[in-house]
This record gives C-alpha cells, structure tokens and sequence, in this order.
C-alpha cells in the first residue's frame, strides 16, 4: 500500500485564552484554547471519521478516502484519475462542490470494518439523463469493507437514488455541482443519517420522492429506519425534508437530538433541531408564492438573482424557513441576515472543554453575500433546551482564519477541522 507524503507538523499555531463577555457570569470555566496543524499539503479535505483506535479517516473532494494511522497515511480509495490508491472507482468524480466528501465509521468497526463514505458517482445515469431528471442519479452512499491493512474488500452502495439535475447547469449562481449535502454521521442509536442537497433544482426540496434537500435516517443497508414519520407519501428514508444545503449535522450529548448547520442563498444560514417528519421551509421552485419564472427554474436567490438588495428585502422574498408550511421546523439560530458558508457542526464532549461543554462548535468558511470572503472562524454556539432559540453566540479563538470546511469531535476530546486551505488542524481545550 502507498503512502503519501504529507507533512505532519507539531508546530502549535494559535493558543488563546478567551473571557467571555460580561453578560456571561461564569468565566471560571472558560477553556483555553490551541490549534496545531496535524496535516498539510491535502487538496480540499472535506470530512473526518475516526476509528475505534484513534487512526482518523479523511476525504478529498477530488481525490478520494485516506486515513491517517500511528505511521502515516494511507491512501484507501482514489476517484477517477487518481493515483497511488489501494484501489480506484472510475464512477467516483469530482465536478464544481460535488466530490467524495462525508465519512463516517461503522460503530461495530472492531468487528465488521466498515466505513461509509458519500461522493458523486456516475454508475446509475439513465439513458434519458438529460432529458428526464428523474432518471438522473449523482451522489450516493457506499459502505466499504477494509481489510486490516485498509484495503477495500468489499464496496456496496447503499443509497444510489439521490437525484440531481444534470451538471450542464444554466443558473448564474453556484456552477456546475452546487447543493449535495453529503455529510454523514451515526446517531446514538446505531443508524446513519445523511444530508442530501438541493443540487439547484426547484422542486427537489418540497417533493415527496426526490431524494434531495432531505436528512435521511437509515440502516447500514440503506433501508428506512423504521421509527421516520415522513408526510403521507413520501419516501420513508426522509427524516426531514424541505432544506437547501445542510452540510452540518450532530447530536446533542445531553438528549441525543440532532441538530443541523445549512447553507443559505444570500441570507440567514441557520441552525435548526430536526422535528421527525418537519420541513426546512426552504422552497426554491418558480411560479409559487408571488414568485415568477427564474433561472434555470430555480428561485434560490430571489428576488433579483443580483447583489444590491438589503438582507432584510432578500429574507422577506425569499425565505430560508417559509412560514407557510404547517410542518415548518422553526430555526433556533440564523447567522444576522448573512450568508456565510455554515456547514459544519460538532458538539463539544468532555470536561476539559469548561463550561462550553455541550454547546455546538460551529464551522463557517467565510463566503459573504456576493461571494465576499468574511467572518471565517468557528462559533460556538448555546443552544436553549426546547432547541428553539439560542442563549449565546462566541467566536472560538482558534487564532485561525481559514474555510473551515469539516468539524470532528475526536475520541481524544479535541476538536479537529478541515479547512479548504488544504490542512486538517486539531483544536484543543484546557482549563
């Protein structure tokens, strides 16, 4: 098996301490806070999973999975025209955001060494692809069977249905690839649940069968689990349905609630905790709501498609959270009218974390409205017990200002992230 040659470093690059604000009595408990950078030379790492023993699983967007091990990384599976893997999948492609991108560890690891991992895949197009949407298959989930030397033995896709409209995009926004979601992780009871996006098609949100714009809650076979209570109708591997982006999700340790972090169009990123069944609000298809006609179909960045509007006229036209869904799941957090790039979302674990223990770590890659790059850090966020509003908001002080792409509670209790700059970092806490 190849190794590649990536740098490992031991250099600490910020430690801080930080007091928080005087609002917030209690300070005593208040972390001190380091980053060191534990991998560089990566191109558009995206996400992390670790195994039982501490090796760390990582994509690539346009390269493929990896894992970092006690004496080095290994390549696992390289995507088309990738080299120095184990093994390569010529169905496995990058175009625009779209790539391999989430990872998650089988919780029996030990026992059956299986990793999951969501990427693009051309495998299941139709004959009809471009001219029958339906019919258009691009990101799947595969599980992989690795041997204890982390070669593929076995690779069985589990979801091959999620749909997206061609790559040949008209939209003026996103390019080719926008909105896939793709960030997997287990819940505390055993099940995966996968975030899907809207992949810049109008109706895929609200529709019952579309497998885009969804939270999906299934099984290691990729069968529904069978406590979802979807709307009458629609597919029963949707827990929620109705988001654009959710590129974040985790659950909170003291109730085991899912929370998730989304992407919005040129406002209101939000936070919200998932309702079994609720809907995102987000309903970007033409022709409703007072809506005209859009580009490419797709309402997204109404009202004018341009920068120049106020947040507060883009929120009002087109909303994140539409309230005039009856199942709407009401947001606990939206990032002050801004679109900002949050897509990423860990809960902090463990003591040495004070008195931010329990609170979401939230990763936002700085994209402002009209692309202008700002706000690049990592939030900390204190979410109320009902999940529907938050009591406090602060800026970890990381000394970082990266995209900061993928966030990872390790079983060390740090905090690891991958950044577009092409470095993963561990961040940790201690009193």
């Amino acid at each position: 098996m190849l190794k590649k040659s990536k740098l490992l470093s031991a250099a600490v690059v910020a430690t801080a301490a930080f007091m928080a604000s005087p609002s917030h009595a209690d300070t005593m408990g208040t972390p001190k806070i380091s980053a060191m950078s534990i991998l560089n030379g990566l191109e558009n790492p995206w996400d992390m999973a670790f195994a039982p023993n501490g090796d760390m699983f990582f994509t690539e967007k346009c390269k493929g999975l990896s894992v970092k091990t006690g004496s080095g990384v290994v390549n696992v599976l390289g995507m088309k025209g990738s080299k120095g893997y184990g093994t390569t999948n010529g169905d496995l492609f990058c175009s625009g955001q779209a790539g391999m991108m989430g990872v998650a560890v089988d919780p029996n690891f030990k026992k059956n060494r299986r990793v999951y991992v969501a990427s693009t895949s051309d495998k299941y197009h139709g004959s009809g692809c471009k001219t029958n949407f339906e019919k258009c298959d691009g990101n799947i989930v595969m599980r992989l069977t690795l041997d204890k030397n982390n070669n593929v033995t076995d690779r069985t896709d589990i979801v091959k249905d999620i749909q997206y409209k061609p790559f040949e995009s008209d939209h003026p926004f996103g390019g080719p690839g926008a909105h896939n979601g793709n960030r997997l992780r287990f819940g505390p009871e055993g099940y995966l649940w996968a975030t899907t996006g809207d992949r810049h098609r109008g109706i895929v949100p609200q529709s019952p069968k579309l497998l885009g714009g969804n939270v999906l809650r299934i099984d290691t076979d990729g069968k529904a689990h069978p406590g979802n209570k979807p709307p009458r109708g629609f597919d029963k591997r949707m827990y929620t349905y109705g988001h654009r982006n959710v590129q974040g999700i985790d659950f909170r340790p003291n109730d085991g609630r899912a929370f998730t972090a989304e992407h919005g169009p040129w406002q209101n990123d939000e936070i919200t905790a998932l309702v079994n069944g609720g809907n995102g609000g987000w309903d970007p298809r033409p022709n409703v709501a007072g809506r005209g006609d859009c580009p490419d179909k797709y309402c997204g960045y109404m009202p004018n498609q341009k920068e120049g509007m106020l947040p507060a006229a883009r929120a009002a036209f087109m909303p994140m959270s539409d309230e005039r869904f009856d199942d709407l799941m009401p947001p606990a957090w939206n990032n002050n009218g801004l679109s900002q790039g949050t897509g990423s979302a860990a809960f902090l674990k463990g003591s040495n974390w004070g008195y931010w223990e329990g609170r979401m770590a939230v990763g936002i890659m700085g994209i402002g409205f009209g692309g202008t790059p700002s706000g690049m850090r990592i939030d900390v966020v204190d979410i109320a017990k009902d999940g529907q509003s938050i009591k406090s908001v602060i800026h970890m002080p990381t000394g970082l200002t990266k995209r900061f792409r993928g966030l990872r509670l390790g079983p060390d209790g740090a905090l690891y992230a991958a950044v577009d700059e092409g470095e993963i970092y561990k961040i940790s806490a201690s009193k």
